[in-house]
């Protein structure tokens, strides 16, 4: 099998296969990457890059509809949440393109000898970006649109069973204006990646995947004294205090659990409720989830045959070792994994520290706000969380004693494409979006006069 296959997950059927790029190719690509670096990036304005990602804010948008078509038969996206997520990633590209002049304006500094000093904010070089599959657009997005507004050039290896939006991403940013060489698109092997990384040329690199895959490229970094941004996994709460209206926590807590069929890093993974409301919590949520249709679109399959057997086998894990199944019966047909619920889960069991990635919610009761505090902390992930509460002044000082980078009071994903995004412990480090996650890869350039 080539090293790049779209295999559509809710038939098996193999729609295309892409051979692996040979070195000689990614050589071409570093090349070329460096060199527009060095001549057009250098040459051209903030502005002037700007321009063209207002224009490929308006591709995403016209070809959406085509773009969504791609990853729904290579990671079985529904295609409305498929269509949904082409244009959120034009709303990122608008975005950028907005604020880049103000975001990147050169920062004055108060200093005491009185010299005039400020930062100007430059690009650094070429960036490597390793990209998954369950946002095959808008991760790419968040990542590539900043670094070349800002000046850099990038390098994209995409997921391997990502080859098809690979190339419509490349194709879009050719066409929106971008040279050759701005945005690079490299089928490279894990060999090549790691010599990429090591590569004099390569000034950044910036990771989204699993912990395991992030420890390893965060070493290569390392040792070849590249900066690193990593988003890694999530088991991100979702806990519910005291609210008037329970029934739209459950419709927020469905949203945060089934979004991307449950394939998302900062989705609500552990359902964590009060005790006074969890009953009728459980038994609302229980029928919620239970109701949720495939054939409707609710959610889609799993997106590969391998992500179906490790989820399926974490669940079993979890019920051998005596959680409960409150919905569901961990039985796939192919890869469509029923939504299911599961609880009665203790801190010896293996699920307990696991990132669930799929249709699967993890559900607790507490007695306090202090023990959802603590049953939050107890992961070793820090992403996101969200905290239900009317009394909005309780659910800032419980999200103030959470240990992650995100906390969304009232809602799940309240996430914005000019809205910072990361996490902290094992979740990763860095963020992307908004002007901090653009100014990630940047030269902080100090300039200072005499008098």
């Amino acid at each position: 099998m080539s090293a790049f296959t779209v295999i559509d997950p809710a038939t098996g059927t193999k729609h295309a296969q892409y051979p692996a790029a040979t070195d000689a190719e990614v050589e071409a690509g570093l090349t070329a990457a460096q060199a527009t670096y060095q001549d057009w990036s250098r040459t051209t304005t903030v502005a002037e890059r700007a321009a063209l990602a207002k224009r490929l804010a308006e591709l995403f948008v016209e070809r959406k509809d085509k773009l969504a078509a791609i990853i729904n038969r290579e990671m079985g996206k529904p295609l409305a949440q498929a269509a949904g997520e082409a244009e959120f990633s034009g709303s990122i590209a608008a975005a950028f393109a907005e604020h880049a002049e103000e975001w990147l304006a050169d920062e004055d500094l108060e200093v005491a000898d009185g010299l005039r000093t400020f930062f100007r904010y430059q690009g650094l070089g070429v960036v490597l970006g390793i990209m998954p599959w369950n946002y095959p657009y808008y991760q790419v997005a968040r990542f590539a649109i900043p670094n070349i507004i800002l000046g850099n050039t990038v390098i994209v290896r995409h997921a391997s069973q990502c080859p098809e939006s690979a190339l419509a991403l490349e194709e879009l940013f050719r066409d929106a204006g971008f040279p050759d060489g701005a945005y690079v698109n490299l089928f490279a092997t894990h060999q090549q990646i790691s010599d990429i990384i090591a590569d004099d040329r390569i000034q950044g690199v910036s990771l989204t995947g699993s912990e395991q895959v992030g420890a390893i490229v965060a070493e290569q970094a390392g040792r070849a004294l590249k900066k690193c941004v990593l988003e890694l996994g999530g088991a991100d709460v979702f806990i519910v205090l005291d609210t008037d209206d329970l029934d739209q926590a459950v419709r927020k807590a469905v949203m945060g659990r089934m979004g991307n069929t449950g394939q998302s890093c900062n989705g609500s993974k552990r359902i964590v409720v009060l005790d006074k409301h969890f009953d009728e919590f459980s038994e609302k949520f229980k029928a919620a989830i239970a109701g949720q249709s495939y054939d409707n679109g609710d959610f889609g399959p799993m997106s590969s045959d391998s992500a179906t057997k490790f989820l399926k086998g974490q669940v079993q894990g979890a019920i051998d070792q005596g959680a409960e199944i409150l919905v569901g019966n961990n039985e796939p047909q192919g890869n469509v994994f029923t939504p299911t619920v599961i609880t009665n889960i203790t801190p010896a069991m293996d699920v307990y520290s696991e990132e669930l990635f799929g249709p699967v919610a993890q559900l607790y009761k507490v007695s306090s706000d202090e023990e959802a505090i603590k049953l939050a902390n107890s992961s070793p992930y820090g992403l996101g969380s969200v905290v239900i509460c009317d009394d909005h002044e309780r659910a800032e000082r419980v999200g103030n004693q959470l240990d992650v980078g995100m906390v969304f009071i009232g809602a799940y994903d309240l996430s914005g494409a000019d809205v910072p995004f990361g996490g902290v412990k094992k979740s990763g480090y860095g963020r992307e979006l908004g002007k901090v996650g653009m100014l990630e890869f940047a030269n902080k350039k100090l300039f200072r006069f005499a008098k």
